[in-house]
């Protein structure tokens, strides 16, 4: 007997929103509740609604995520309220309590330090490698000219290309080579203005071969593999940083001094520096923070942390993006890290919760962001290796995550209420809340 699981669906992305809905529905026990469940996150405005349709595929309802706020955020002297969406408890709190903390100490501080982005031709070319690069100059001058349609209202804006390099990969794979462009997108992430001038390199390039009739017929033949910008932005980069002297660190701890809390701190962030279980959790931590920023402002989360883990192993293992100096009793905690990110373009113009989030900062540039996203970061960094080194990180965490647990259990308000009165000395955990709410039920 075939399962209606197992039958092959055609046609899916054709049918109206309601057919797939119906469709969709009829794989649950109950499709008449799954359809009013789905339904009900539909936004009331329907001209609305249609706009989130059409931000993807084969939408049937929307998904909620919080969408809270972090205040007091001093980066260079100015304050921020700064949107942060993320659905994991404490996230938030955590953050928050790192930028009051900060603004108490000269607050953060932030450098861009370059804001370059990469893309790539990758192509095969049988010829001598030599030949390649003395053609190099003047097919550079093609390159750039080929695409002036394309790249003129952003060298208006005082971006463009930045340079084209030619780079030999044929030790790796045979008749393998790349176009290695660079490029400044200004405010723009600028994924879809770079790739459509790659694109048009590769047919410039596949011509301009072609064109050179000192070669061999075979030589003249370009394969074009593909065209496509790289997500690894090592030349877009921001760094922010926190310090204060020893004394300032006293009371962080009842058990340590000022100094003796530096110390530990340093040696938890040390940790994660030579040990990649512990700098895999240890960069989650930060990326909380950054992803939490960059999903209330239309910005690609997935595209910033693929930059932020590979950046992390770019000394040949995976380590901490965040580290401690400590001189002449003096604590800095330094987060570097590359972030490719716009206010103009994409989701940052179309959502209306991205529109708003970037105006309550201020409508930023996009280097401003950059350093917002990152402080952010190192916020939620230094909140939790401080709580690691101190009470634990459970203490705090369950705490939050305690109306998550009464949920689940589906504590009444009435019962919440007590909850929360009953666990501000008690230490929080899934079995002791649902013993509490039993007790109460009882």
């Amino acid at each position: 007997m075939t399962r209606k699981r197992d039958i092959i669906i055609k046609g899916f992305s054709k049918l109206l929103k309601e057919e797939k809905l119906k469709l969709v529905a009829e794989y649950f026990e109950n499709p008449g509740e799954v359809v009013s469940l789905l339904k009900s996150f539909w936004h009331i405005d329907e001209s609305q609604q249609k706009l989130f349709d059409e931000f993807s595929e084969n939408t049937i309802t929307n998904f909620y995520i919080p969408y809270g706020i972090s205040p007091n955020v001093i980066i260079n002297g100015h304050n921020y309220l700064v949107p942060m969406v993320i659905e994991e408890s404490s996230v938030v709190a955590a953050a928050s309590a790192a930028a009051k903390f900060w603004s108490e100490r000269g607050g953060f501080h932030a450098e861009i330090i370059d804001t370059k982005k990469i893309g790539q031709v990758h192509f095969s070319w049988s010829g001598n490698t030599i030949t390649l690069f003395n053609l190099m100059p003047t097919l550079k001058e093609r390159l750039i000219e080929s695409v002036k349609h394309i790249t003129a209202n952003m060298e208006k804006r005082g971006g463009g290309i930045v340079d084209i390099e030619l780079i030999d990969m044929t030790a790796e794979i045979d008749n393998y080579y790349q176009l290695m462009v660079k490029f400044d997108t200004r405010d723009s992430m600028g994924a879809n203005f770079i790739n459509s001038v790659l694109e048009e390199f590769g047919q410039t390039l596949r011509a301009f071969m072609n064109e050179q009739v000192q070669l061999s017929a075979e030589e003249r033949q370009v394969e074009i593999i593909m065209a496509i910008l790289s997500n690894y932005t090592p030349e877009c980069t921001v760094k922010v940083w926190v310090e204060c002297d020893f004394d300032a660190l006293e009371n962080v701890d009842e058990s340590l001094s000022g100094e003796a809390f530096a110390r530990k701190f340093e040696k938890a962030v040390n940790i994660a520096q030579v040990d990649v279980y512990r700098a895999t959790t240890h960069n989650k931590g930060i990326y909380n923070g950054i992803d939490a920023v960059a999903i209330a402002t239309g910005n690609d989360f997935r595209a910033i942390e693929a930059a932020g883990h590979t950046f992390a192993a770019r000394n040949g293992r995976y380590q901490s993006l965040s580290k401690v100096e400590i001189e002449e009793n003096r604590f800095r905690f330094i987060l570097e890290v590359p972030l490719a990110m716009g206010t103009v373009g994409g989701l940052t113009s179309l959502h209306p919760l991205a529109k708003q989030s970037l105006e309550m900062l201020g409508n930023p540039s996009a280097p401003e962001l950059m350093s917002i996203a990152a402080v952010m970061g190192l916020a939620n960094n230094f909140a939790a290796v401080k709580s690691l080194t101190t009470k634990g990180i459970q203490a705090g965490h369950m705490k939050m995550h305690l109306f998550n647990i009464l949920n689940h259990f589906k504590a009444s308000e009435a019962e919440k209420s007590a909850a929360v009165e009953h666990f501000k000395d008690q230490k929080v955990s899934f079995s002791s809340v649902g013993q509490y709410i039993a007790s109460l039920r009882k």
